[in-house]
C-alpha cells in the first residue's frame, strides 16, 4: 500500500523544512557558493542529497527487521522520532547566526566525500529516523521507505542547492539579527505542523 496524498504532502514538507533551514549541510555549502561558485559546488550538493538516500533506505531497511521483530517498536520509534523532530525544531528557533568562516585555499568538496559525511552528519540523522519512523506506513513499508527516500532526495536536492547558489545574499540577509530570528522561528513552526498526520491521521 503507497503513502496516502495527505501523508506524503506532509512529508514533502517536512523533507523541504529540514532540507532548507540551517545545518552542517547548507553551512558548508554556503560557504562553497562563496569561495568557489554554484558549478564548481554541484558535486557536493549531489554527494549531500545521494548520500543521504542512501543512509534513509538503510535506516528503513534495518528497522524494518526490528519492525516484524517487535511491532510495539513501530509506534515507540513513531513517538521517540516526534520527540527529535521538537528538538530539532525547537534547536532551529532558538539557534544564533551561522558561522562565516570559510578558507578560500580550500578546495570544493567532493562527490563522494559529501555522500560520505551523511553518515556523521547528526542533521542527518535526526532526519532519517524521523523520517522512517514518523511517515513510514507499516503496511506496505519497504515501498515506502524506497518511496521516502526517492522523495527526500528530489526535495533535497534543489533545497540544497539554494544556499549554493544564492550563497553571499543569503548569508548576508541571515547576518541580520531580525530576518535570522524570523526566518529560524518561520522554519520550526512548518516542522512542527509537518507532524500532522502522525498525531491526527494514524
Amino acid at each position: 500500500m503507497f503513502m496516502s496524498t495527505s501523508l506524503l504532502s506532509a512529508f514533502a514538507l517536512f523533507a523541504f523544512v529540514s532540507s532548507i533551514t540551517p545545518g552542517p549541510n547548507n553551512t558548508m555549502l554556503l560557504a562553497s557558493g562563496v569561495n568557489f561558485g554554484f558549478r564548481r559546488s554541484i558535486p557536493h550538493a549531489l554527494g549531500i542529497s545521494v548520500g543521504f538516500m542512501v543512509l534513509v533506505i538503510s535506516v528503513g531497511l534495518g528497522l524494518g527487521e526490528v519492525f516484524k521483530a517487535w511491532p510495539w517498536a513501530y509506534t515507540a520509534l513513531r513517538y521517540i522520532g516526534a520527540a527529535y523532530l521538537l528538538y530539532l525544531a525547537w534547536k532551529i528557533a532558538t539557534s544564533s547566526a551561522m558561522s562565516d568562516d570559510t578558507d578560500g585555499k580550500r578546495k570544493p568538496m567532493t562527490f563522494l566525500a559529501a555522500a560520505v559525511f551523511q553518515w556523521v552528519n547528526p542533521k542527518a540523522w535526526v532526519m532519517a529516523l524521523g523520517a522512517i519512523t514518523t511517515y513510514t506506513p507499516a503496511e506496505g513499508y519497504f515501498t515506502n521507505v524506497l518511496i521516502i527516500a526517492v522523495v527526500f532526495a528530489v526535495v533535497n536536492l534543489p533545497s540544497v542547492c539554494v544556499w549554493a547558489g544564492c550563497g553571499t545574499g543569503l548569508r548576508n540577509v541571515l547576518r541580520e539579527p531580525r530576518w535570522l530570528k524570523l526566518f529560524n522561528w518561520s522554519m520550526a513552526g512548518l516542522l512542527v505542523l509537518s507532524l500532522y498526520p502522525m498525531f491526527f491521521l494514524g
